[in-house]
Formats: C-alpha cells, structure tokens, sequence
C-alpha cells in the first residue's frame, strides 16, 4: 500500500486528499479530505494573482498605526484641554461640555462641541471682518469669482489671517486657544512626510529671500484655467508656477524661496554636456499665515 497526498492549489484556496492505494491489487481508500480557503480581498487577490507578495499582517499594521495616532491626538488635546482651562483661555461654551473633574479634558458624554461656534454662531465675526478688509485692500481678487461677482468666504480661513496677525499683534485669548487647539490637531503630518522622503546628498537645498522684479504671464493650461507666470527675481532665477488669480501685484515684493540644485560627489555643481551649470528649481517657501 502507498499512502498518496494530493494537493490542489487555486490562488486563494487550497484542496487536499490523503489516500492510501495498492496498485498491483488496484484496491485503495480515502483516508481524509477537505480544503482550506485564505480570505482575501480582492484589491489583495488581485496582487497575488500578478505574482506579487502580499503580506497579510500589513493590512492590520497599518490599523493599529492609525489608531495609535489617533490616541495620542486626542491625549494631547485632553492635556492641552487641561492647561487652557487653567489659565482661562477656552470660550465658556466650549469649557462647559469637557469633563475636567472625572474624565480629565474629555468632552462629556455625548457631546463634541465645536470651539467657534456657539449654538451656530461663528463667534470671532470681528476678526473675520478684519480679514476681509484686509483681503479688500491687498488681494481683492479673492473676494470676486470668475463671473465678477461677489465671492463668499468660509469662516474657516480667518485662522490662518489669525495665525498672521498674532506675530506682530495681540489677539484674543480664544483665539489663542483656538490656533493652539488647530496645531495640536495637524502635529505630526509634516514630521510624517519628512520622514518618508529619501536622503538626497547629491542635492543642494538653500532657502533665500529675494526681491520679484518682474512677472511675465506665459501660456494658458490646456483645458484649465490657470495661467503660467514665469517670476523673474533679483539675481536672475525664474521662478515658475501657474495660478487662476493675477501674479503682477508681486512684482517689487520679496518672496521667501527653496533653491536646489544638483551636486557631483565632490560637492561640485553638476554640469552638462556643454559645461555650463545645470538649473536651479527654485520653489515657493510655504510660512506661516496667508499667502
């Protein structure tokens, strides 16, 4: 008797049956059968069926990534719930649904109030009149849409004019708070990016403030409304990018701006074929506030 292991493998499931059979006597008997299926979903099978690995646990690693940040989100704003509340910078509708004497900076039960909005009223109207003002007098080309008409501005966006004022003006106490609660809520994203971006010690990364001196509007994007905009600055570079506003009122105002550029392994400028140094890419420098 010869015991016989037959095997049929599909991409997501597997079948067995274990025999025994004498050939010569042409007798045999099945001693076990049955199959196993691996779940899978189908953008997972679908790799697997291209030949590619895919690992089951990474699906699961990233959930528990997610819920780890997630967790430590929200210990931070309880703790800064805490230290607010202390020095008394938090709108009192807002103070009233967090617990600070059991749940130590956890909104109440049942509750997750919004910190500018009080029974639907946008309560800093004062500083979001401010920057439509403002808006009114340096770029009135975000109050007017493409028909010309009057253009309505989300409450959301008097945070980053907030955000400005504060490094050279005083501000309410709340929305101290506010900008405060804003950055603990998008902490991490760029630490996030930095990380996933690759070393790159062939290039040469600078950032420098320099004056616009001229703006030339170039060609239209194909099915976009968009137009290039080259931004000759003061020592020659050409600053590029495209936009549905006009660029011109930048001209004779200082931009801040990353510039890389392309290094040999001794540190050297990389050239081409001609022997002249290769271009510069020269990108907008993104701060802090409007801009």
């Amino acid at each position: 008797m010869r015991t016989i292991l037959g095997l049929d493998l599909g991409t997501n499931s597997i079948g067995w049956a274990l025999i025994q059979q004498n050939f010569e006597d042409k007798q045999g008997e099945i001693l076990g059968i049955g199959s196993r299926i691996i779940p899978m979903s189908q953008d997972i099978l679908g790799e697997f069926g291209k030949g590619n690995s895919v690992s089951q646990t990474a699906e699961r690693t990233g959930y528990r990534g997610v819920r780890r940040l997630r967790e430590r989100y929200l210990l931070r704003r309880e703790r800064l719930h805490r230290v607010l509340n202390v020095l008394g910078f938090l709108p009192k509708h807002y103070a009233a649904q967090i617990d600070f004497e059991k749940r130590l900076g956890k909104f109440k039960a049942e509750t997750e109030p919004k910190l500018v909005y009080n029974n639907g009223d946008f309560i800093f109207k004062n500083s979001f009149e401010e920057m439509l003002a403002d808006f009114r007098q340096h770029q009135p080309q975000l109050l007017i849409n493409e028909r010309g008409e009057p253009k309505l501005v989300p409450y959301d966006w008097a945070i980053y004019y907030l955000r400005k004022k504060a490094l050279t003006q005083k501000i309410e106490k709340e929305e101290l708070a506010w900008i405060l609660l804003n950055f603990n809520q998008k902490r991490g994203y760029y630490q996030l990016r930095g990380e996933e971006e690759e070393e790159t010690p062939n290039k040469l990364v600078e950032f420098h403030s320099l004056k616009i001196v001229d703006v030339i509007a170039n060609e239209a994007q194909k099915g976009k409304a968009d137009i290039w905009y080259s931004l000759v600055l003061e020592n020659g570079w050409v600053y590029r990018r495209s936009s549905q506003t006009p660029l011109f009122d930048w001209k004779d105002k200082i931009r801040d701006f990353i510039v890389t550029t392309d290094l040999n392994d001794d540190g050297s400028v990389k050239t081409d074929k001609e022997g002249n140094e290769k271009e510069v890419f020269v990108h907008r420098a993104k701060t802090t506030g409007l801009y």
